[in-house]
C-alpha cells in the first residue's frame, strides 16, 4: 500500500468554525498537501467543501461563501486509496449527507466493507477506503453517534484517526484512534481535535492524547472518554511542553531553514542534565529500569525508517566502537517480514521523529513479540513508540515542521553518541579519563555546529550557485561519516528533485566511477581521521576522470584545498563526533540549492512528514 499522512482538524466553540479549521490546517499542511476540505454545521445542514491542491485554494474558495457555524472538522490529504482529486478529498459523507468523516490511516478490509454496505444499497461516489467508515457509521446509526461510530468501528481492520459530524446532532463531535495520532485540547469554552499539537497551540496547552482503541464524544456536558468496549475511562490531561514560537517561522523564508539554525539550541537540549563531568559519563534517566538489560545485553538492533535510518547507521559506529556490543541496523519496513533472529540479551531500540512511525512501530511489536527488550529514542513526548517502549530517551529537538528532518537527526546523533558513552563506561570499555574527554568534546558541539553554521554558509551558496544545474550528485563517506553521505543524498533528492546517491568512498570503483565525468559534482567528506589518506585516494581517481570534487574538511587542512575545486570546513572532533558537525553543510547545500531550484522546501512532492500507515 502506498504510504502517506494527513492532517485533521475538528473544533467546537464559540468562535466561527471555519477561521480555525483553516489555520489549523495550514499549521497541519506539512502533514499532506494534495488536498483539503471542511464539513460544517450551517443551521442544522451539513455543509461540505473539498478541493483538490494546497490549503490556500480551499480558503480562496471557502472565502466566497457566507457560512456560519461553531463546529466543524477539516482534513488536508496525502494521497493513498485514490488520487488527489476533488471527489477523493476528505471529508467523506454517507448517502445521506448528514454524516460526515475525516480519516488519517488505512481501512485494510475496506473492499469487503464496501461490497456489503452495496449490497445493503448504499451508493459511493469515491475511490478512497474512508468512505467506508462514512456508510458504516451511516448503516449503525439511530440517533446515537457514539454508539454507531463504535459498532462500525469493531467490524473495521486497519488504522485510523477518525473524527465524525453528524447534522442530527449538531452540537457533538465524535472522535475515534488507532494507530493515528490524535489530540484534543481545551481551553475550558471549546475543544480543538488534530492530529498534531501544532494545530492546537494557538488555543491552550491543556490536551488529552487518544490511546489505541479510545473514542471520544465532545458535547455540551463536556468531553466522554471511551472504549471500543464500551467502558468509560478518565481522560487523562497532559500540557504541551512547546511553545507558540517554537511552530513559527520567526523571519525565516523556510521552516527547514529555521530548524537548520536551530540545531546548536535543539543539540544543548539533547545534552541539558545529561553530563557528567566528574564520572566521564552520560546519565539516561529514561533508561534506569533497563541498566541490568544493557549491561547484560549481548546484542543491540537499531530500527528505524529514512534519516532515521541514517542516525542508527551512525549510531551502529559509535556504539560497537565505544561499548563494544555488536550492532545491527535494521529497515524497520523489512524487519518484521523476514523473519529477523531475535536471540536471549537482545536489545531492539526504534529510532523515530514522531515516534508513530508505522512500520517502525511494527518492527518494535514483533520484537517484543519475539522476547527483545524494547527501547525508543524519540522526540514527541507520550507518542506511540515512547508509551509502547520499556524506557527510552526523548531528544528534545522541539516541533519539527519541515518534512525534510535537519534538527531531529542531529539529535537522534547526540542521543545516540550518549548512548554509546553511557554503554561503554557500564561495560568498562572506556575508563573515567576516557569518558571525561568525551564528555568536554560533547558539550562543546553545540557552540562548534553554531560556528559551522555561520562560517560555511556563504561557501555554501556559493557552490549551490555553481552547482544547482546539475542533475546528479555523489556524495562519499568512510566510516561513520559514510551514512552522512547517504544522508546528504537524500536531503537533495528529497527537497531538490535531483538524483544523487551516497556510497562508502571506497566502493566508488566498484561500479559508481563509471558516472564520473566533468557534469558530475561529487560531494566527499574528507575530515582528518584513521582513513584520511585513503580518502585524497578517492578524490584523486575522481579528479581523474574530470569530475567536480567539493570537500567538506576539517579546519585547517591546506592539503585538501590541492585536490578539491571547492572545500567546506568543520572544526575538528573526536573522530565519531564528526558526523554532528559534517552533516550541516549537507543540509544547507541541499536548501540552498532546492531554493535556487525553484522548489518547495518545507513541502516537497510526493512526501509527508511522517508515516503513519504501512
Amino acid at each position: 500500500m502506498r504510504r502517506a499522512v494527513c492532517g485533521i482538524v475538528g473544533y467546537k466553540g464559540s468562535r466561527q468554525a471555519v477561521p480555525v479549521l483553516l489555520e489549523g490546517l495550514k499549521r497541519l499542511e506539512y502533514r499532506g498537501y494534495d488536498s483539503a476540505g471542511v464539513a460544517i454545521l450551517d443551521s442544522e445542514k451539513l455543509v461540505v467543501q473539498k478541493k483538490a491542491g494546497k490549503v490556500s485554494v480551499l480558503a480562496s474558495i471557502l472565502a466566497k461563501e457566507k457560512v456560519s457555524s461553531t463546529i466543524g472538522i477539516a482534513h488536508t490529504r496525502w494521497a493513498t486509496h485514490g488520487n488527489p482529486t476533488d471527489y477523493n478529498a476528505h471529508p467523506h459523507v454517507d448517502c445521506s449527507g448528514r454524516i460526515a468523516v475525516v480519516h488519517n490511516g488505512i481501512i485494510e478490509n475496506y473492499a469487503t466493507l464496501r461490497k456489503f454496505l452495496e449490497q445493503r444499497g448504499h451508493t459511493f461516489k469515491t475511490e478512497t477506503d474512508t468512505e467506508v467508515l462514512a456508510h458504516l457509521i451511516e448503516e449503525h446509526y439511530s440517533r446515537d453517534l457514539l454508539a454507531a461510530t463504535r459498532i462500525a468501528l469493531n467490524e473495521v481492520e486497519g488504522t485510523y484517526g477518525i473524527v465524525v459530524l453528524c447534522a442530527d446532532n449538531g452540537r457533538e463531535l465524535i472522535v475515534a484512534k488507532n494507530g493515528s495520532p490524535l489530540a484534543i485540547g481545551s481551553n475550558g469554552s471549546e475543544y480543538i481535535v488534530a492530529s498534531d499539537v501544532a494545530a492546537i497551540l494557538p488555543y491552550t496547552k491543556k490536551v488529552v492524547y487518544l490511546k489505541d482503541g479510545e473514542l471520544a464524544r465532545i458535547d455540551a456536558d463536556g468531553l466522554l472518554l471511551t472504549t471500543l468496549e464500551d467502558r468509560e475511562i478518565e481522560a487523562k490531561i497532559e500540557e504541551i511542553s512547546w511553545t507558540l514560537d517554537e511552530i513559527e517561522k520567526e523571519g525565516f523564508p523556510h521552516f527547514m531553514l529555521k530548524e537548520i539554525h536551530e540545531q546548536p539550541d535543539t543539540l544543548r537540549n539533547a545534552i541539558r542534565g545529561r553530563l557528567n563531568s566528574i564520572e566521564g559519563n552520560a546519565r539516561l534517566n529514561g533508561l534506569r529500569n533497563q541498566w541490568d538489560t544493557l549491561r547484560n545485553a549481548k546484542k543491540i538492533i537499531l530500527t528505524a525508517c529514512g534519516t532515521s535510518w541514517h542516525a542508527a547507521l551512525v549510531g551502529e559506529y559509535m556504539i560497537e566502537d565505544l561499548a563494544r556490543i555488536p550492532v545491527e541496523v535494521e529497515y524497520a519496513s523489512e524487519f518484521r517480514y523476514r523473519n529477523p533472529v531475535i536471540e536471549k540479551d537482545t536489545i531492539v531500540i526504534a529510532i523515530s521523529q514522531s515516534g508513530e512511525t508505522a512500520d517502525t512501530l511494527a518492527a518494535l511489536r514483533e520484537a517484543k513479540k519475539q522476547g527483545a527488550t524494547i527501547l525508543g529514542i524519540c522526540n514527541v513526548v507520550g507518542s506511540a513508540i515512547a508509551r509502547e517502549t520499556e524506557g527510552g530517551v526523548y531528544v528534545h529537538a522541539g516541533p519539527e515542521i519541515g518534512v525534510a528532518s535537519t534538527k531531529a537527526f542531529t539529535s537522534q546523533l547526540m542521543v545516540l553518541a550518549l548512548l554509546s558513552l553511557f554503554l561503554g563506561r557500564m561495560r568498562g570499555k572506556l575508563s573515567p579519563q576516557q569518558g571525561s574527554k568525551i564528555v568536554k568534546a560533547l558539550a562543546l558541539i553545540p557552540e562548534q555546529v553554531g560556528y559551522t553554521l555561520k562560517s560555511v554558509t556563504p561557501a555554501v551558496k556559493e557552490i549551490a550557485s555553481k552547482f544547482s544545474g546539475s542533475n546528479n550528485f555523489l556524495f562519499l563517506g568512510r566510516g561513520c561519516n559514510f551514512p552522512i553521505a547517504l544522508e546528504g543524498a537524500l536531503k537533495l533528492k528529497e527537497i531538490s528533485y535531483i538524483h544523487a546517491e551516497g556510497y562508502p568512498a571506497a566502493e566508488m570503483k566498484h561500479g559508481p566511477i563509471a558516472l564520473i565525468d566533468e557534469a558530475m559534482p561529487v560531494v566527499v567528506i574528507a575530515i582528518r581521521d584513521g582513513v584520511y589518506k585513503k580518502v585524497l585516494s578517492n578524490i584523486e581517481e575522481v579528479r581523474a576522470r574530470s569530475g567536480e570534487v567539493i570537500a567538506i574538511a576539517t579546519d585547517g587542512d591546506r592539503q585538501i584545498s590541492e585536490r578539491a575545486e571547492d572545500v567546506i570546513s568543520v572544526p575538528e572532533t573526536l573522530g565519531f563526533l564528526t558526523p554532528l558537525l559534517t552533516v550541516i553543510p549537507c543540509q544547507l547545500l541541499a536548501y540552498h540549492i532546492a531554493v535556487l531550484r525553484g522548489c518547495d522546501v518545507d513541502k516537497p512532492r510526493n512526501l509527508a512528514k511522517s508515516v503513519t500507515v504501512e
